[in-house]
């Protein structure tokens, strides 16, 4: 199985980058994992709703230009479903069985996701109702998969 995260914007704290280093790292042995990273665009501080829409739309031009067809796209969304870590461990597990090659996981800009990348998505999940940094959210995911992983292949993992 190919997993691929398609984010906006790139990794400015050091930290954040050894924690994917480690989690692509891990996830090696289960998956080929790729990331994709697509320019932000900058926010006026007093940006209206338009602006903010224009934002997301390019954004979003971006992010649907890295999703190849026939890849199952996830976008991460507050709206998504719910799921726990067991939950998302039989989904994944679930599209490999139905003979999905290409998992695609989208995270959004600070200002989230386009319409048209949400309307492109296969399923959206959310992993909760607060706002996370986008940066802080590749971790978190990739923290998630890699658990799915290890739940998959009958591994020990934190409950």
């Amino acid at each position: 199985m190919k997993i691929t995260l398609v984010t906006v914007g790139k990794i400015k704290e050091k930290f954040y980058t050894d924690a994917i280093g480690e989690y692509s790292k891990r996830l090696s042995r289960y998956c080929k994992l790729e990331i994709i990273q697509v320019p932000d665009e900058k926010t006026p501080d007093s940006a209206g709703e338009a602006v903010e829409r224009q934002i997301r739309e390019k954004e979003g031009e971006r992010i649907l230009s890295s999703i190849k067809d026939g890849a199952y796209m996830i976008a991460l969304a507050i709206d998504g479903e719910n799921l726990d870590s067991v939950q998302l461990s039989e989904k994944i597990n679930g599209l490999g069985i139905g003979g999905v090659s290409q998992i695609v996981f989208v995270i959004g800009g600070s200002l989230g996701l386009s319409d048209a990348v949400l309307k492109r998505a296969d399923y959206r999940l959310s992993f909760s109702k607060m706002t996370f940094p986008h940066q802080l959210m590749r971790v978190i995911l990739l923290e998630q998969v890699y658990r799915s992983y290890r739940i998959i292949n009958g591994e020990p993992y934190h409950k």
